[in-house]
């Protein structure tokens, strides 16, 4: 078996879209654990190491903007990937100013999915090298 490509919390309140986000980072050897509302998603950055967070705009307890702050609160490292159907120029820029480094709007395929995981991850890790030198 291949060594995990990364830790991913994905926040997502649709099961659907969930299983299937779960499945095809799975098949890229992504370790993925989902949550479903803010709470809970939360909880479990608290209490774990992740590689990324990917975040859905809308969802049970409040906003993924709000999620964004929160998380932005405690763990200022891990980087932040917006995967929502929020399209519009200001949810964007809103995403960023909460400490976004990415936006990815549905329905992206799973390569677009994949490649902007994959630039993200690679993006903090190598910032995170450079400011330990």
């Amino acid at each position: 078996m291949k060594p995990s490509t990364g830790h991913v919390l994905y926040i997502e309140d649709d099961e659907d879209t969930r299983e299937l986000v779960k499945y095809a980072l799975g098949m890229s050897n992504y370790k993925v654990i989902a949550a479903a509302n803010l709470e809970d998603a939360l909880r479990l950055a608290r209490t774990n190491h992740f590689d990324l967070y990917l975040i859905d705009n809308w969802m049970s307890g409040g906003s993924g903007i709000e999620l964004c702050k929160k998380l932005r609160e405690f763990d200022t490292w891990t980087p932040i990937l917006f995967y929502s159907g929020a399209a519009l120029e200001r949810d964007k820029r809103e995403a960023f100013a909460a400490g976004a480094q990415g936006y990815l709007v549905k329905p992206a395929g799973p390569d677009e999915l994949m490649m902007e995981v994959s630039r993200v991850i690679s993006e903090a890790k190598r910032t995170r090298s450079v400011s330990t030198i």
